[in-house]
C-alpha cells in the first residue's frame, strides 16, 4: 500500500482538498520516511519537526472548517539551504554561517509560506551552491538514494534526494551550472530551469546577470508546476521580473505530440558524454521519438562555449565571494576559492569578449528554434559517481580540464539563457536514475512545461523509460 509520504505532491493536494487525506497524516510519513532514511542520505540537514507538526495542525483545521486553501496547503517543502528560512538554521553550506539563524524568510520562502507550503526543512548543498557533488565542511555528504556511496549530483542535491526517497513531497532548487538538472537526473526527479525573473531573485550578487535562476522541484513535473505557481511573482529588485509572467497560472495542460517538432542533439556538438550514455540515450530517444509530428539530429551552434561560461561565471564569483576569500579563505571550500582565484584572472579585454560571444550565442540559439518546438539531449554526461569524488577528471579516457567541464551538458545550454525541464527517463547501464532535457527558448516556458508533462506520461507507459521508483528497504539490505 502506498504511504502518504509517496504521493505524488498533486494527488496529496487533490486529497487534502477532499479532506481525504489529513495534514497531519502526511507530515507523520514524512517523518517517519525521514527517520528511516536521512541517515545514510543526509539529504536533510535542518528540521523542525515542532513547528512543522504545529503548521500541519493549523492545516488539517483549516481543511475541516471549509476555509480557502492555498494551492500549496498542508504539503511539506524542502527548502536548499541557500534561502534564508525565519526561525531555521541557514548556513549556505559555509562554516562562516554554520550558526546563522535568520529572523525573516527570503521573499521565495515568504510565497510558499502564503500559499499554504509547510517548511519542514532544509536540504543539502555544496558550499555557497559550488559544484555538483553535494558535500560541504559544515554537514558532509548527500548520497544519492539508488546507491549511498554515489553522489546525488548538486547544487540542489538535497532536494532531489529528499523527494526520490519520499522525505517531502515537493522541493526547492536553483541553477546556473546544472544545479537543478544534474541531481534531478541523478536521482530520478523532475526539476524546471525557468525563464529568467520568473521566479524572481533580487539577491544576485551581480543583478543583470541572467544565468542562475530559482526553480521548482517535484517527482512529476505536473508537481514542479504547482509549487512553481507559489514560486512565480513580481519584485521590481529583480531586473528580470516582469508583469508578463504573471500570466502562467491555471492548469498545465497537455499538447499534442503529434504536432510537435523536435531537434535531438547527445552532446550539444561540444560536450564530453560518456560512450555508455551516448548509447543509453540513443536508445531512449529511438523508443519514444515517434510520437512526435517530425524529429531530426541538430546541434545548437554554441560557438566558444567553454571559455564564455568560465569567464561569465569567474565574473559572479568574484563578485560574491572575493571579500569571503580575503577574510575567511580556512573556512572556504576547495570550489569556491577555485572558482574565485580563477575568476581573478581574467582582464577587462576577457569579459568583454564573453560578454559579446554570449550575445552570439543567445541570438544563434533563438534562431535554432525556427524549426523546432524542444530540443531533447541527455541532463548528464556520466553515471553518478562515488561521492567521495569530487568530480568525474576523465571521460572516455580524456582528461576534463576543469572540475566542471563534465557539466557542460547543462552550463552550455545556460550560455544560451534556456527555458528545461528534466525529466526522468529509466535507467542507465550501471542501474541508476537516467535523465532527459526539454528545451526551449528564453520566454518558451508554458510550451515547453506542457510538452515535457505530455511527454512525461508516454515514458511512464515503458518500463524502459518509466521513472524508476526509490524502495527505502534498498537502504537496509
Amino acid at each position: 500500500m502506498t504511504e502518504p509520504c509517496d504521493l505524488d505532491a498533486t494527488t496529496a493536494r487533490r486529497l487534502i482538498g477532499r479532506k481525504a487525506l489529513s495534514p497531519v497524516e502526511l507530515l507523520e510519513s514524512c517523518l517517519t520516511r525521514i527517520e528511516q532514511t536521512n541517515g545514510p542520505l543526509n539529504a536533510l540537514v535542518a528540521i523542525d519537526a515542532e513547528a512543522a507538526m504545529e503548521e500541519a495542525r493549523e492545516a488539517e483545521q483549516d481543511m475541516m472548517d471549509g476555509s480557502v486553501l492555498g494551492v500549496l496547503h498542508g504539503l511539506p517543502v524542502g527548502i536548499k539551504d541557500l534561502k534564508a528560512t525565519a526561525g531555521l538554521r541557514t548556513t549556505w553550506g559555509s562554516l562562516i554561517h554554520e550558526h546563522d539563524v535568520p529572523e525573516e524568510d527570503d521573499p521565495v520562502v515568504a510565497n510558499i509560506r502564503a500559499d499554504g507550503g509547510n517548511i519542514l526543512a532544509k536540504t543539502n548543498t555544496p558550499e555557497f551552491g559550488a559544484g555538483a557533488n553535494t558535500w560541504n565542511k559544515v554537514y558532509g555528504a548527500t548520497g544519492n538514494p539508488f546507491d549511498p556511496e554515489k553522489t546525488c549530483g548538486g547544487s540542489s542535491g538535497g532536494s532531489a534526494v529528499a523527494l526520490a526517497a519520499g522525505m517531502v513531497p515537493l522541493a526547492t532548487g536553483s541553477d546556473y551550472g546544472g544545479s537543478l538538472r544534474t541531481p534531478a537526473s541523478f536521482c530520478g526527479v523532475a526539476g524546471y530551469r525557468p525563464s529568467p525573473g520568473l521566479v524572481p531573485s533580487a539577491g544576485r550578487p551581480v543583478g543583470l546577470s541572467p544565468y542562475s535562476v530559482e526553480g521548482p522541484m517535484g517527482r512529476t513535473v505536473a508537481d514542479a508546476y504547482m509549487l512553481l505557481q507559489a514560486q512565480i511573482d513580481l519584485d521590481p529588485k529583480d531586473p528580470f521580473s516582469h508583469i508578463g509572467h504573471l500570466a502562467l497560472t491555471g492548469e498545465l495542460g497537455e499538447v499534442d505530440l503529434n504536432s510537435i517538432q523536435v531537434a535531438f542533439s547527445a552532446d550539444l556538438g561540444c560536450a564530453p558524454l560518456d560512450n555508455d550514455i551516448r548509447r543509453i540515450f540513443e536508445e531512449r530517444s529511438g523508443a519514444f521519438s515517434s510520437v512526435f509530428a517530425g524529429t531530426w539530429e541538430q546541434d545548437p551552434d554554441l560557438g566558444e562555449v567553454h571559455e564564455c561560461f568560465e569567464i561569465l561565471r569567474g565574473v559572479n564569483f568574484v563578485a560574491a565571494h572575493r571579500e569571503r576569500l580575503e577574510k575567511h579563505r580556512d573556512l572556504l571550500g576547495p570550489n569556491v576559492i577555485d572558482n574565485t582565484e580563477r575568476g581573478m584572472r581574467y582582464s577587462l579585454s576577457d569579459v568583454a569578449w564573453a560578454a559579446t560571444e554570449q550575445t552570439r550565442i543567445y541570438q544563434r540559439f533563438i534562431d535554432f528554434f525556427d524549426d523546432a518546438d524542444v530540443l531533447i539531449c541527455p541532463a548528464a554526461a556520466v553515471s553518478p559517481f562515488p561521492h567521495a569524488q569530487l568530480y568525474p577528471t576523465h571521460i572516455n579516457g580524456e582528461e576534463m580540464p576543469t572540475y566542471m567541464r563534465w557539466l557542460a551538458l547543462t552550463y552550455g545550454l545556460t550560455m544560451a539563457v534556456p527555458t528545461a525541464v528534466c525529466l526522468p527517463c529509466g535507467v542507465d547501464h550501471l542501474g541508476m536514475p537516467f535523465g532527459i532535457q526539454i528545451v526551449g527558448p528564453n520566454g518558451a516556458d508554458a510550451k515547453v512545461l506542457r510538452i515535457a508533462h505530455t511527454l512525461e506520461k508516454v515514458l511512464a507507459e515503458n518500463k524502459e523509460t518509466a521513472r524508476p521508483r526509490f524502495d527505502p528497504a534498498s537502504l537496509k539490505a
